[in-house]
């Protein structure tokens, strides 16, 4: 029996529930009350508001962190929409394991597992890759659908299982990053679809193309959305939009995005890649942006359109748009300090400060 027939993506959803509105007038109050003025601490505050009610009112101390980077190939790179070969993949994947990429140099603790569910090239199996391949990368979607509806079904269950098996581990806050030579033609494609944006609009420069590979990448999406949704594209379906020009890469990161919201646990989106499977999922579920963290916003434009669609701010702004987990891990610290203010922070009563005066108000 195939992956599609035994993995349900209407019963994963289910048992994701909103953040109770309760958790999150709790947290308003305590940290009206800490010892600062009210509001003080600007969007610290609402990601510790947000930290406790994903958690449902127990901000876990210490904090476990781990970074996903999921990787694999993408069929579409045979129209030359990238400016570098398909083999840099495997060869990235490999530099990871190696500890000589920024992803490494920028843990701060956080466990990394790299995770194949669609290289073009048979890994040894070694500490800290997770070996889930589907298949040998994406089938080229400028010339039929990217995936089949069962290598969805699997690539989106790997996912899942993923951050379950997260959550046993006891990690709480979950970092989402990717590799995949040719995945931001399938970003672009999934976001104009998606957001109804121009193609124009949400489609960058990937890797460095000049005007010319832009235009060329320009020219494939717009056949391939064509193809596969016709001239108007209205409204298909959000696992359709996946399926016919996403990415397994892309497919497995939405499945861990249900799961770990079924587990409770915070996730963290990287940049472009990482957030057009977000925006999948919560088109899917908008329940999901309750859990979501964005760790950062990228240059390449369409991401912050995805932003923008799911509802959610980027923690930092630093010009980055390298992928591997890299911004989102880099966002850490900042979640976990802003849990730390908001569970050891003395209130004005504990403390024995002086609140403000209501007149002063």
């Amino acid at each position: 029996m195939s992956s599609a027939q035994t993995f349900s993506v209407v019963d994963l959803i289910s048992a994701i529930a909103p953040c109770q509105e309760a958790h999150k007038l709790e947290a308003q109050r305590r940290l009206d009350n800490l010892t600062k003025p009210i509001g003080s601490l600007g969007r610290l505050e609402a990601i510790a508001g947000q930290a406790y009610s994903i958690f449902s009112g127990q901000v876990p101390q210490p904090l476990s962190k781990a970074v996903y980077v999921f990787a694999a190939d993408h069929g579409v790179t045979e129209e030359g929409v990238s400016a570098y070969p398909r083999e840099v993949t495997a060869q990235m994947v490999l530099n990871f394991m190696q500890g000589g990429a920024a992803i490494n140099a920028l843990l701060h603790q956080a466990d990394l597992t790299v995770v194949d569910v669609g290289v073009d090239y048979e890994f040894e199996k070694a500490p800290g890759l997770c070996r889930m391949k589907v298949r040998r990368g994406s089938r080229n979607m400028h010339r039929e659908p990217a995936m089949s509806h069962e290598e969805l079904g699997q690539a989106l269950e790997s996912g899942a299982c993923l951050a379950h098996e997260a959550r046993k581990k006891g990690q709480h806050i979950v970092a989402l990053g990717e590799m995949g030579i040719g995945n931001t033609t399938a970003a672009s494609a999934i976001t104009a679809t998606l957001t109804g944006e121009s193609i124009g609009t949400v489609t960058g420069r990937g890797t460095g193309l000049d005007d010319l590979g832009r235009n060329r990448k320009l020219h494939v999406i717009k056949r391939s959305i064509k193809r596969h949704f016709g001239a108007s594209s209205s409204n298909p379906e959000p696992l359709e939009i996946l399926r016919c020009v996403g990415g397994l890469e892309i497919a497995a990161m939405t499945g861990f995005i249900f799961g770990a919201a079924t587990e409770r646990m915070a996730i963290i989106c990287d940049g472009f890649i990482s957030t057009a499977a977000a925006a999948v999922a919560y088109a899917v579920c908008p329940r999901v942006a309750d859990y979501m963290f964005a760790g950062h916003c990228s240059e390449e434009p369409g991401h912050r359109h995805l932003l923008r669609y799911i509802g959610i701010k980027p923690i930092l702004d630093l010009g980055m748009r390298l992928g591997e987990g890299t911004g989102a891990v880099l966002a850490m610290p900042v979640i976990e300090s802003a849990c730390r203010l908001f569970s050891e922070m003395a209130t004005f009563s504990s403390a024995g400060v002086s609140e403000a005066s209501p007149k002063a108000n």
